[in-house]
């Protein structure tokens, strides 16, 4: 797999708050694969306090974003890619049921996230993903 697939992987055990394990041979994974297992910020989500399963909330073709309730009233989203293309897509807050200004942080990137209006559009890599913490 790819890197990116990697994290897509990653992302949706977070999201679903599955078992996280290791399939490949510890001793010889390259830096990436390791910053991927070790993500803390990715597997707080997997181990949020409430152990609340995710689910998918919206599918247009090859394009899914699925949310998780966390504890402390912050969402887990996951704005996944399943083309063979990126794909720019837009996430609508109120479809969500997110009101007012919140604060959106990327937990692949590592980084806050400034935004406006009721809506919040990324361009989300081929077999890639977008995942977000909103709180």
């Amino acid at each position: 797999m790819s890197e990116d697939e990697y994290r897509t992987h990653m992302s949706l055990w977070s999201i679903l708050a599955a078992p996280l394990l290791a399939g490949n041979d510890l001793r010889n994974m390259t830096p990436a694969i390791l910053e991927i297992l070790t993500n803390r910020e990715v597997i707080a989500i997997d181990q949020d306090k409430d152990g609340k399963q995710g689910r998918q909330v919206w599918k247009s073709g090859e394009q899914e974003i699925w949310t998780r309730p966390l504890s402390g009233k912050a969402q887990a989203i996951g704005i996944f890619n399943r083309a063979a293309a990126p794909a720019k897509v837009a996430v609508n807050w109120g479809d969500l049921g997110i009101t007012g200004k919140a604060h959106l942080r990327d937990l692949w990137l590592h980084k806050d996230i400034d935004w406006q209006g009721p809506d919040y559009s990324v361009t989300v890599p081929a077999h890639g993903v977008v995942l977000l913490w909103v709180n």
